[in-house]
């Protein structure tokens, strides 16, 4: 996902609007949603019928599910009816949950049908686009699908989806999945139905339904990949967003198979600038006229459909394994098409910001002191020093290990959910070698170093004596490259002060820490 400034305008609205605090059901696992949608252009009221898999993980006389209930404003949804076949069953519905009394025994799997229907609060965002006409857009990051759908709106509760969409005809639907039914159907209108067989969290389950031009920009590895613009916006839309196949090949051949039907990207309304929704990713309504923007944000969500969707998070707390990973695959596809020094010119604008950040902000990557209100993640900690831990694992174990690492990761959690051990256990086993403190240092604590160098030259002895100090509260051990005249250096710094003497015929001209830009931290260089 990438932020723009349109989220920051909606930003204070959501988190009154949207109850973001995580409420997770431990005793249901949800194995499938199918949602069949009912649409209209005279209001903004939707119907529902959601019929949803469920394994039970204990033995219970009832459980819950997240649906936001129609308040006094009348925005939210009304359950009107749950059976379980043909069984009616009790229920209540508080401001977010809904509470449905049936018992079931540990490891029974039950499917029950809720018919709903209202204004979504949120979600599923009702608007004109910039061309006035009438769209649909899920939007449900972090927490919001339960603004429109039934469901276990946390990232750990994956399952399988359908959406099965009846609107007017002159509409174009796309979901998550492949389209396997558009057929018309009485008084103008069109059913369609998607169908996803990859596990999903809520947060990426959408439908975009609009006027569309839609044009197949290629084919890769038997994956087909789709445009879908405002017919308004063709002609650009068409070339700008020619981008995605080349960044679905070369992310392919790098993380292992995508897992997903087909890859669309969608203009949308989407608040964010881009967001990962599974093979429908939505890009922000301007998008078509970035040029060459597009291809930075379009290799960001597309690396999401690995990292963040099919290898998903267990929860908000390890979110920068989902947008550390799309920032840091992202500066690696530009690497592998422009060259080193489009790197490294990456990676010190993000160590900036993250220099800039944490002077505002100390709080570790792994951040869970964040309870609700989850979208306080989207921060330079989640994505820029999350991709620079990422960055420097790579030069700790060289690319050959950094690369295996990584697919081996995608590999064991494709479909499933992991947190940073996991991520630590997997680049252990894979590489032979022990991590445990780079983990620590770089992910569970907070700040990066901030490192003072004073050095003299000592025209008697032919040296320069170089002093580093680190300011920060702890000292890390680090590798720390730096060159003098051209000439590189390499040393280990674990001490709050360290000296070295270097010799040298004559007085150095130019000293630079880390040239190649190889280490997170701060550096203030004094000659005395």
């Amino acid at each position: 996902m990438r932020t723009t400034r349109l989220f920051y305008a909606f930003f204070l609205l959501l988190l009154v609007s949207s109850a973001e605090a995580q409420t997770i059901f431990p005793d249901i696992d949800v194995q499938h949603y199918t949602f069949a949608l009912t649409l209209n252009d005279e209001d903004n009221s939707i119907s529902g019928k959601a019929t949803i898999e469920i394994k039970f993980l204990n033995d219970v006389a009832h459980f819950k599910l997240n649906l936001v209930k129609k308040n006094n404003t009348g925005k939210g949804m009304l359950v009107t009816e749950i059976t379980e076949g043909s069984k009616k069953l009790k229920f209540s519905q508080d401001d977010d949950v809904i509470n449905i009394i049936s018992a079931a025994k540990k490891y029974s799997k039950h499917s029950y049908t809720i018919s709903y229907s209202g204004v979504p609060a949120d979600g599923l965002i009702i608007s004109q686009n910039k061309f006035g006409h009438r769209t649909f857009f899920g939007d449900n990051w972090p927490n919001r699908a339960h603004n429109w759908l039934p469901c276990a709106d946390y990232p750990s509760d994956k399952a399988s989806v359908d959406f099965i969409v009846t609107a007017p005809d002159h509409y174009q639907v796309v979901a998550n999945g492949a389209k396997v039914l558009e057929t018309s159907m009485p008084n103008h209108t069109k059913l369609t139905h998607w169908t996803e067989s990859v596990a999903l969290a809520p947060k990426v389950m959408v439908i975009g339904v609009a006027d569309f031009a839609i044009q197949q920009s290629g084919n890769v590895n038997g994956v087909p990949v789709y445009t879908y613009v405002f017919p308004e916006d063709k002609e650009i839309g068409f070339k700008n967003y020619d981008y995605a196949p080349d960044i679905l090949a070369w992310y392919d051949k790098m993380f292992g198979p995508f897992a997903f039907e087909k890859l669309a990207n969608v203009q949308s309304k989407t608040i964010y600038g881009g967001m990962e929704n599974s093979s429908a990713i939505f890009y922000y309504e301007d998008s078509p006229e970035a040029g060459k923007a597009d291809e930075e944000l379009m290799a960001h969500e597309i690396a999401h459909q690995w990292f963040g969707d099919a290898a998903g998070e267990k929860t908000w707390a390890n979110l920068w394994l989902s947008e550390g990973f799309a920032t840091y695959m992202t500066n690696c596809y530009l690497e592998h098409k422009y060259g080193t020094d489009t790197l490294k010119k990456r990676e010190a604008a993000d160590r900036r910001k993250v220099i800039n950040f944490e002077r505002k902000r100390q709080t570790p990557v792994v951040d869970t002191t964040v309870k609700s209100n989850f979208k306080q993640l989207l921060n330079a900690n989640s994505y820029e020093k999350g991709g620079w831990a990422l960055h420097m694992l790579r030069r700790k174990l060289g690319d050959t290990l950094f690369w295996k690492g990584i697919r081996a990761y995608y590999a064991k959690y494709d479909g499933h959910n992991a947190n940073t051990a996991d991520l630590e256990r997997v680049l252990e086993q894979t590489s032979g070698k022990d991590l445990h403190l780079f983990f620590r240092q770089w992910l569970y604590t907070a700040g990066c170093p901030a490192i003072k160098v004073t050095w003299n030259y000592n025209a008697d002895e032919k040296t320069v004596h170089i002093t580093f100090i680190q300011k920060q509260n702890t000292p890390f051990d680090l590798p720390l490259e730096y060159s003098i005249d051209g000439t590189l250096y390499k040393i280990n710094i674990n001490q709050r002060e360290t000296n070295v003497s270097i010799p040298s015929a004559a007085k150095p001209v130019n000293m630079v820490m880390d040239p190649d830009v190889n280490l997170l931290a701060g550096f203030e260089v004094n000659a005395q």
